[in-house]
């Protein structure tokens, strides 16, 4: 038994010592930029731009030595010409630099199914040249978005599901990875079909004021996914979205620990090695996947104080 508890002590020690945060130098963003420069270059040539957000494992987990075994990238992208908002909300009248002159507005639509949503056409935004403030004015009522028109780019990239797929080089190491570039609709404001989120109770004061506020300010994306339930209906196959909330994840677990990032990595790979999960080797055996991972983590880091977390 003492030798057990040793080896225990050998690998937590290990653990603690060899894992620490990423230098500032390969940023998240960076990588991204990298990764999307082929595919921003093509955009301009059509008067749109893409801006990319790295996303998944590379951008959740800030140790260093496990970023080379995440086996793959995933990255987010949206138009500077496409923008979503909450149902209701009053046109904006300022934007972020990165968009368009003139950029399109869909309000986001509640489907029968939480967290699928419809996005509904609404105002035409025009930037002022005196202000730089932009101006609207009600457009395309009663159409809904059934894709994002990124044909050009279809045609030189394999699609899987809502991704293209690119094999990218991953600097400053010799590897290269698979990579997920998938588009979206921003939405700039947090949406109303997860308002109880910023304000329900939490007894341990995880997440802390100031990272809900950055939860909340960054809003989120909508992905053209439909639901397994919808997919073969011939309207709601092609005009459902799906809610992501891909950056506010990346805020709260880089706000873990080393030792909560440790057992999330740890869980992840379990549940891989031990086949566990969907893969192509093993169809339909597939139990649990990485999302239900990081929502139990996510959980369980609200229910339990972090000093208890620590010592488990």
């Amino acid at each position: 038994m003492s030798r057990e508890r040793a080896l225990d002590d050998i690998v937590t020690e290990f653990l603690l010592n060899s894992c620490r945060p990423c230098p500032p130098s390969r940023n998240k963003p960076a990588v991204a930029a990298a990764l999307m420069s082929g595919l921003a270059a093509t955009a301009r040539k059509d008067d749109f731009i893409l801006i990319p957000l790295t996303t998944g494992s590379v951008a959740e987990f800030y140790i260093e030595p496990m970023l080379p075994l995440v086996g793959d990238i995933d990255v987010m992208f949206h138009l500077n010409t496409l923008l979503a908002i909450p149902r209701g909300h009053p046109p904006p009248t300022q934007l972020p630099a990165e968009f368009h002159n003139y950029v399109q507005v869909f309000e986001i639509i509640d489907s029968h199914l939480p967290g699928y949503v419809y996005l509904e056409a609404c105002y035409l935004l025009t930037q002022c040249t005196d202000d730089g403030n932009y101006s609207a004015v009600e457009n395309g009522r009663g159409q809904y978005l059934n894709s994002i028109p990124l044909e050009v780019i279809g045609a030189i990239a394999p699609i899987h599901g809502p991704a293209f797929m690119f094999d990218v080089p991953y600097r400053p190491n010799p590897l290269v990875l698979p990579a997920d570039h998938v588009p979206c609709v921003r939405c700039l404001s947090w949406p109303l079909q997860a308002a109880d989120w910023p304000t329900r109770l939490r007894n341990y004061g995880w997440p802390d004021s100031a990272t809900l506020d950055r939860v909340v300010s960054n809003g989120c994306d909508v992905v053209r996914v439909a639901h397994h339930q919808c997919k073969q209906d011939e309207w709601m196959g092609k005009h459902q979205w799906r809610l992501s909330f891909s950056r506010a994840e990346i805020v709260l677990i880089n706000s873990w620990t080393p030792v909560q990032q440790i057992v999330y990595h740890m869980l992840r790979v379990y549940v891989k090695t031990e086949r566990l999960t969907e893969c192509a080797d093993n169809p339909g055996a597939g139990t649990l996947s990485n999302y239900h991972i990081k929502t139990l983590m996510l959980w369980a880091c609200e229910l339990k104080p972090r000093c208890c977390q620590n010592l488990c």
